[in-house]
């Protein structure tokens, strides 16, 4: 069985995701790390109705926890204004 055609870039493998398809032959898992963060501090949120559900379409979707996609979006949206707010170092 061919295998299938590999991403050609990060804008593309994120497409590919989105759209629902199944990207686990795309990833090499052999390298993948488990980054601790440290202690877990648990938050409240009061959040719109509508958005739990928006949220909860886009979860079953893609086959992952409320919770578990939210906090990635956050880390996700942390990490770009860390990135905007300091300059980045030279990657050589």
């Amino acid at each position: 069985m061919k295998g299938k055609k590999l991403a050609i870039s990060s804008a593309e493998f994120d497409r590919r995701f989105d759209s629902g398809e199944d990207i686990h032959d795309l990833i090499d898992m052999s390298k993948a790390t488990v980054i601790r963060q440290g202690k877990k501090v648990r938050i409240t949120l009061d959040v719109a109705e509508s958005l739990v559900r928006d949220i909860d379409e886009i979860r079953k979707r893609i086959g992952v926890d409320r919770g578990a996609l939210i906090k990635v979006w956050l880390h996700e949206k942390v990490k770009q204004e860390k990135a905007v707010a300091s300059p980045k170092e030279s990657t050589g």
